[in-house]
C-alpha cells in the first residue's frame, strides 16, 4: 500500500512536485465499484491465510518522527530522575511511602515509554501460524544407539 500510485501521487502533491490539477488528470480514468471496494476491504480481513503468512499492517504511523523521539527522551529524563530519587532515597533511609511513590513513578514511565514504543515505533508484523497435527514416528529399535558411560 505504501507504493500504490494513489499514494505515490499524494506525495508527490504535498510535495509541490505534481500540481492538484495533474493529479486529477493521472487519476480520471480510475475507477472504483462499490462492489470491488468491498472486496478489496473484505479480501484481508476474512479470507483465510496460508500458515506461515507475514501479514503487515502499514497504518501505524512511522518511528522516525520528532514528537516520538522527544517523547522518548522526555521519558528516559523522567526514568532516571525518579530511579535517581528512589536509589538516593534507599541510601538516606526515607520514609517508605516516599520510596513507593518514587518506584511507582519509575514504574508508570517505563509504562508510558513502553506503550509510546509498541504503539508508535514496533512495526506491525503479524506471522500467522496454525497448529499442525502430531505425527510421531515408529521407533526402529535397530537404530538405536547403546551408550555406555
Amino acid at each position: 500500500m505504501k507504493d500504490d500510485v494513489v499514494m505515490r501521487l499524494l506525495r508527490e502533491v504535498k510535495a509541490g512536485k505534481v500540481s492538484v490539477e495533474d493529479a486529477r488528470v493521472a487519476l480520471e480514468d480510475a475507477s472504483l465499484t462499490e462492489e470491488s471496494f468491498e472486496a478489496a476491504v473484505n479480501h484481508g480481513v476474512f479470507n483465510e491465510v496460508k500458515p506461515g503468512t507475514i501479514v503487515r499492517a502499514s497504518l501505524a504511523p512511522s518511528g522516525d518522527s520528532w514528537l516520538i523521539i522527544i517523547v522518548g527522551l522526555w521519558g528516559i529524563l523522567w526514568t532516571l530522575y525518579w530511579a535517581g530519587a528512589l536509589a538516593y532515597g534507599l541510601y538516606q533511609e526515607w520514609d517508605q511511602q516516599l520510596l513507593a511513590f518514587n518506584l511507582a513513578m519509575t514504574l508508570l514511565t517505563l509504562i508510558i515509554l513502553g506503550i509510546v514504543y509498541l504503539k508508535y515505533v514496533l512495526p506491525d508484523v503479524v506471522i500467522v501460524k496454525h497448529r499442525r497435527n502430531k505425527y510421531i514416528t515408529n521407533h526402529d529399535t535397530n537404530s538405536w544407539k547403546k551408550y555406555e558411560v
